[in-house]
C-alpha cells in the first residue's frame, strides 16, 4: 500500500469521499475516523481517514475540509500535531463551543456526530 504522500487514484477517491463526509459535520460536532470509514463502508479504514484528514489541511476556502471535527474513538485530539500549532485543533474546537481537557473533548457522547445515523 502506498503512503499519503503517493496516494493512488483510489486513494484519491476514498479521500475526496472522507473530506466530502467531514464538510457535512455540523459545527459543535465532532466524529471519530472509525466513524467516517464504517459510513464509507471501509468498516477497517480508520488509518486511511486519517490518511485523508492529513492530506485535507492544503484546502482554503470552500474547498476547506474541518478536519478538527475529527478525533479518536475516545475523544482524543490524535490529529492535533498536524495543525499550524500544537493547540490549533483545541482552539478551532473552542471557538465552536466544544470543551476540551488534556486533548480531549469533554461531553463526547453528546458531542459525537455519526454519519451513518445522521445521513440516512
Amino acid at each position: 500500500m502506498k503512503t499519503p504522500k503517493e496516494p493512488t487514484e483510489a486513494h484519491r477517491n476514498f479521500f475526496r469521499d472522507v473530506h466530502d463526509v467531514v464538510r457535512l459535520i455540523p459545527a459543535g460536532r465532532v466524529t471519530t475516523y472509525g466513524a467516517i470509514a464504517h459510513y464509507l463502508g471501509a468498516r477497517h479504514g480508520a488509518r486511511m481517514v486519517g490518511w485523508a484528514m492529513m492530506a485535507a489541511h492544503p484546502a482554503v476556502g470552500p474547498q476547506a475540509v474541518p478536519a478538527y471535527r475529527v478525533v479518536n474513538r475516545l475523544g482524543l485530539l490524535t490529529g492535533r500535531q498536524h495543525f499550524a500549532t500544537p493547540t490549533a485543533m483545541q482552539e478551532f474546537l473552542e471557538a465552536e463551543g466544544i470543551r476540551v481537557v488534556d486533548d480531549q473533548v469533554q461531553d463526547f457522547k453528546t458531542r459525537f456526530w455519526d454519519p451513518s445515523a445522521e445521513l440516512v
